[in-house]
């Protein structure tokens, strides 16, 4: 019998869950994509493009996994490789020469692990994303919407917003790559992911993150009517803020330190 947490992760791998590109495509209408991070080629298992979220023009970028057995193949399965992580820093350093709000939404089970993506500088173009992103001059919101794995989610992640659906999953590893390093046994993921506190609640306790949305109406209007709403104002918020950068660099300073009081107005379960 899986426990809680186990059961939170079966849910944010469920093939049903809405994807980064249902996301964009439902609260952005004139969403353009661009490809391509000049270095070396495109990324399926990235999408980045501009558009306007309720009038606001915004940089949106999606690790996406698509939804057929054809997609997934094409996209990795949602695990991107060093080109993806490069394009998506070329197009929030994009968003910060126009002043765009950025916003990125997370799922992926961790970064593509293959000799290819090693070869091409996986970890140094993770590293730059989470360099570049803690001082980028322009809002940045993430969304957890699925799974969040490993450096492959953080480097999308360094925000001064994180929120995280209701049913999705935060941590360093998976389950099965825990339980097989602990216990030499992948059929203990369960017990893994009771300890690995990975759920949406776990992360609001925590202060790694500040909103979990409710998913009692996923992938309908409402529900991405009611998250624009939500992205608007925050973003309208976020806009006015002077003192934004050194607010998000206290924001990661502040982790186990014991200063972030979960119980604050701005880390309340959202009704989104």
């Amino acid at each position: 019998m899986s426990t809680p947490a186990y059961d939170k992760v079966k849910l944010a791998r469920a093939n049903r869950r809405p994807t980064g590109l249902d996301y964009i495509e439902n609260l952005c209408g004139d969403f353009m994509e661009l490809h391509g991070d000049r270095r070396f080629g495109d990324d399926g298992a990235i999408v980045g493009g501009v558009g306007h979220l309720r009038g606001i023009p915004v940089t949106l970028i999606a690790i996406e996994k698509g939804h057929s057995a054809r997609e997934r193949m094409a996209r990795s399965f949602g695990a991107p490789h060093p080109e993806g992580y490069r394009k998506a820093l070329r197009l929030m350093k994009q968003a910060e020469k126009f002043h765009r709000p950025v916003v990125c939404f997370v799922d992926t089970s961790g970064a593509f692990c293959g000799v290819d993506a090693e070869e091409r500088g996986q970890g140094q173009a993770i590293g730059e994303n989470l360099m570049e992103m803690m001082t980028l001059d322009v809002p940045i919101i993430s969304l957890l919407i699925g799974e969040g794995g490993s450096g492959g989610a953080l480097a999308l992640s360094v925000a001064d917003r994180v929120w995280m659906l209701e049913n999705s999953v935060y941590s360093v590893i998976s389950p099965e790559g825990c339980a097989s390093i602990l216990w030499k046994d992948a059929a203990k993921a369960d017990e893994a992911a009771q300890r690995l506190k990975l759920t949406a609640q776990d992360a609001l306790e925590l202060g790694v993150i500040e909103k979990v949305l409710h998913e009692r109406d996923l992938g309908q209007p409402s529900f991405y009517g009611r998250l624009a709403q939500g992205l608007e104002k925050e973003l309208k918020t976020l806009l006015a803020q002077e003192d934004r950068l050194e607010t998000r660099y206290a924001r990661f300073r502040a982790f186990g330190q014991g200063t972030i009081d979960p119980k604050n107005e701005e880390t309340d379960h959202a009704d989104l």
